[in-house]
């Protein structure tokens, strides 16, 4: 299975991108994990609406129909690391060809992306900038891949 991680925002600073790399290091080889920018800018004179539909209409051209695709928003689900370590697991023994988690912009996704999610989780109840949110995302698949694996990370 591949996972996809599809960011609408860019990351611009290096301790991010640095962490990023390490989590992405370590996959490597054994869950093949990308990230996407789409690297979409919100012109100041876009209402919220507007932006969330430029969005919604470029995230869903990324997504191809085999994907099963988590969407984070702060509405979603709040899971435990062993219960996003089942939902990895369950979709690798499902057949699933390929995961996708896709992270919003400033003003969160429009409903049409939330319709064609087959799961919502929110990472926390907190507001996290889409940079960080990408980090801490990263690091909660590669735990999640390190419980299903039975790698001693996890405690």
């Amino acid at each position: 299975m591949k996972v996809t991680v599809l960011s609408v925002g860019r990351v611009r600073q290096g301790f991010i991108k640095e962490g990023e790399g390490e989590y992405l290091q370590r996959l490597k080889g054994s869950l093949p994990v990308e990230v996407c920018e789409l690297g979409l800018e919100a012109p100041e004179s876009m209402s919220p609406d507007e932006v969330r539909e430029r969005e919604a209409i470029e995230t869903l051209k990324r997504v191809r129909g085999y994907d099963y695709l988590v969407v984070l928003d702060e509405r979603g689900k709040s899971i435990s690391s062993l219960d996003l370590s089942k939902l990895l697991e369950g979709r690798m023994n499902a057949g699933t060809r390929s995961l996708c988690f896709v992270i919003g912009g400033a003003f969160g996704f429009s409903e049409k992306v939330r319709q064609e999610a087959d799961y919502i989780l929110s990472l926390s109840a907190l507001t996290l900038p889409h940079q960080l949110t990408r980090l801490v995302l990263l690091e909660q698949i590669y735990r999640a891949h390190t419980i299903v694996r039975g790698i001693r990370y996890h405690k």
